[in-house]
């Protein structure tokens, strides 16, 4: 890397100029968003459902069904930690076994955003009394359990679009009739670039 020039510092995330050296006396800039990371939770009950949230995203002018997801903007706070946050706030749920499905970068051609995507089982209802009172958009979501072969149909049939809940129900396929061996433990290494500054 040349040079890097901050283009536009934002509430969520901000946007970065690099000046890159390819070698050969190619030079390139490239434009990119540095992001916090993220991470998704596929909850799964003993019916073989996952919980889905329906949620307003403005870029893309609709709802979308999505996994409970979040980004990871909490200093000191670990993926683990931030995802059964994500899971209590967005679905009022808790679980007792968690395992790493799949890692993806969502957009590595213009973003540095990773999402690490966990397997939330053994799932059990947060108290009406200890919930999560959610605001903005949020508090306009609708949640529901639906069947994980549902979902996979939905996805490879082009009804659903979010890349957490595409990559996850796939993973999640496969992790099914693997007998779940495909799972990593919740702290396996994970290839994550460079984040955006808390």
């Amino acid at each position: 890397m040349v040079s890097r020039t901050r283009q536009f510092t934002g509430a969520v995330w901000d946007i970065d100029s690099d000046v890159v050296d390819l070698g050969d006396e190619v030079t390139v800039t490239r434009d990119y968003v540095l992001h916090t990371g993220a991470v998704a939770i596929m909850a799964l009950n003993d019916r073989n459902e996952l919980y889905l949230v329906k949620q307003y995203r403005h870029p893309v002018r609709m709802e979308c069904w999505e996994p409970p997801a979040g980004l990871m903007d909490m200093p000191g706070e670990e993926a683990l930690g931030t995802a059964q946050r994500e899971l209590w706030e967005e679905a009022d749920l808790t679980a007792r076994q968690w395992d790493v499905l799949v890692d993806s970068y969502t957009s590595p051609g213009g973003s540095t955003e990773s999402i690490r995507i966990f397997l939330a089982r053994d799932v059990a209802e947060v108290p009406a009394s200890e919930r999560h009172q959610r605001e903005a958009e949020e508090a306009q979501m609708t949640g529901a359990w639906i069947p994980v072969a549902e979902v996979v149909d939905a996805v490879l049939t082009g009804r659903v679009h979010s890349p957490p809940l595409v990559m996850g129900a796939l993973a999640l396929d496969v992790a099914l009739r693997n007998d779940f061996s495909t799972l990593r433990p919740v702290d396996a290494p994970w290839d994550r670039p460079p984040t955006r500054d808390l």
